[in-house]
């Protein structure tokens, strides 16, 4: 019996693109001989919809949607993710569900058991647990569907179960044959060998194939990778989707595979795939066809055209240099050298003359006091209005290049090198950065090597450095990971080997900063927790850190 896995890439409230999506993945499957095709998480509507899920008017559309798809469908039967209103009229009202539809009809309905809210789920906001899962028979066995967080009380990630519930036990104890997991997972480092672990101890523990078809694409500040798989009774993975690209895959369930080893590409490949992806996805789905990066000649604006030129071709970015008094002959060599090498649009505009005009008109107001950062800020947001006038004028969407250590220290100027519509290194460390410039260069140089050598600058003041300011890269990076994506206070990270004065000031102006943060354009997520929806502090707290 032949299985289509179809992993997707919806975009979110689409309905009639979402549909023909279906469509289309369905006749591929059924002219491929296969019976069941399956499809991921709210495919129907594409996810995350968030507060969408509270206009009714959606909802009800939903549904009209899901029955026009079922009349369209003949020989073939569809799993497809949808939203149902709970029928206990209790709750939220509302249920993450799953239908089966045979023959022009819904034959079975299920639902999502397990409702996650952390990190940037906030799955109970909006729904009430399914009250069951949905099995059916076919093909002479019985399948058992399950929705994303259903399976992942497999993993123990604090001594014991996340939930008192488990549905893949419960299915398990009706006799399924096969597993299905239905998931709109999103990416972040070693997610897909984690989702793998889980896969293969809830096989080998059930001695059941397990089918995972997960959404791809990118939705606003989330990124999904696909990497859709199948795991035999042994746990072996014998089947396994594109990363961040739509895929359509068949398991056939009657076939010896081979087990499918070292399935994971390099982790600068996936990142850099991610953010690609995430880019491009981003800039379509909001509308535009041009992006526009400032070049500083420095790192991460480099990286940050390079991901643009991949997403959206060389031909629709537009790359601009903005020297100031202090830009060095070596930034804008290098930054018309990268745009060269690329074969992008490029732009010198100087703001010399734009930074006098604003010391002459503020200099009554200013007279007496030494020069300090106001005078830094200035030139930094002399450049993010030029660059909000180009993508205004061209309808670009402007690309901020911030990474994350510099976000988390707040080195970045609000109205300036803030201003854009996506910040798309803002969840890459900065040591992460020179890991990805090598990774493109190669097999040839394209960011010029020399930008990847010499010490990173903001060029705002004679002879800067950015260790003037902050400590050297891979000591703050080691300190930022520690506090952000593993949550551990002053004295664990002291104990770790830290100098005690350079922990308190990093935490400190990591507090400090949430501010700029808050007001900053959304970034795509690469960590396990990133800056943004799934990392929630208060701005106004005390200067205490922990």
């Amino acid at each position: 019996m032949k299985i289509a896995v179809c992993q997707i890439n919806p975009v979110i409230a689409d309905f009639d693109y979402n549909i023909s999506l279906i469509r289309d993945a369905t006749d591929h499957a059924k002219s491929s001989g296969c019976v069941l095709a399956i499809f991921p998480e709210m495919s129907l509507l594409g996810y995350p919809p968030k507060d969408l899920l509270e206009k009714p008017s959606f909802i009800r559309e939903n549904l009209i949607q899901l029955e026009k798809l079922s009349f369209e469908i003949e020989d073939i039967s569809v799993l497809c993710g949808y939203v149902d209103n709970n029928p206990l009229k209790t709750g939220k009202g509302l249920i993450n569900s799953v239908a089966l539809i045979t023959d022009g009809r819904i034959r079975g309905k299920g639902g999502k058991r397990l409702l996650p809210s952390y990190d940037v789920f906030d799955e109970t906001r909006y729904f009430d647990p399914s009250p069951g899962s949905l099995s059916f028979e076919m093909g002479g066995k019985k399948w058992g569907v399950t929705i994303c967080e259903d399976i992942w009380n497999a993993v123990d990630f604090t001594g014991g179960p996340k939930y008192e519930l488990n549905p893949v036990s419960e299915l398990a104890e009706k006799g399924i044959d096969v597993l299905i997991n239905i998931s709109a997972s999103p990416y972040s480092t070693n997610k897909g060998a984690l989702r793998l672990d889980v896969l293969k101890k809830l096989s080998i523990e059930n001695r059941i194939p397990a089918v995972y078809c997960n959404q791809v694409g990118g939705n606003d500040d989330l990124l999904f990778d696909g990497s859709s798989m199948v795991v035999d009774q042994n746990g072996r993975l014998i089947c396994l989707g594109k990363q961040f690209e739509p895929d359509l895959f068949i398991w056939d369930t009657e076939k010896v595979y081979d087990e499918i080893k070292d399935p994971w590409p390099a982790e600068e490949e996936s990142i850099l795939n991610g953010l690609i992806m995430g880019t491009r996805d981003y800039a379509s789905k909001c509308g535009f066809k041009k992006t526009l990066v400032g070049l500083s000649g420095g790192i991460d604006s480099s990286l940050v055209v390079f991901i643009a030129c991949e997403a959206m071709g060389p031909e629709n970015v537009m790359g601009v240099s903005m020297p100031s008094p202090y830009t060095s002959q070596m930034s804008k060599d290098d930054a018309e050298k990268l745009a060269g090498n690329l074969g992008i649009h490029f732009h010198e505009i100087p703001i010399p003359s734009l930074f006098e005009s604003y010391k002459q008109v503020l200099a009554p107001l200013f007279k007496g006091l030494e020069e300090d950062e106001t005078e830094e800020n200035i030139q930094a947001r002399i450049r993010g209005n030029i660059l909000m006038a180009l993508s205004n004028k061209f309808n670009a969407l402007l690309l901020t290049t911030g990474n994350k250590s510099e976000f988390a220290m707040g080195y970045c100027t609000l109205y300036g090198d803030l201003s854009g519509g996506l910040a798309v290194i803002s969840d890459i460390p900065k040591t992460f950065c020179y890991r990805l410039a090598d990774y493109i260069n190669r097999n040839g140089e394209i960011i010029p090597q020399r930008t990847i050598e010499r010490p990173p600058s903001a060029e705002l003041r004679p002879d800067q450095t950015d260790q003037d300011t902050l400590p050297p890269y891979h000591v703050l990076d080691d300190i930022l990971e520690a506090a952000i994506e593993k949550n551990l206070g002053l004295d664990e990270i002291i104990a770790r080997g830290h100098d005690p004065a350079v922990v308190r000031d990093v935490l400190g102006r990591l507090v400090f900063n949430e501010y700029k943060r808050l007001q900053a354009p959304p970034g795509l997520k690469i960590t396990t927790k990133a800056f943004g929806y799934g990392r929630r502090y208060p701005i106004a707290r005390g200067k205490a850190v922990y």
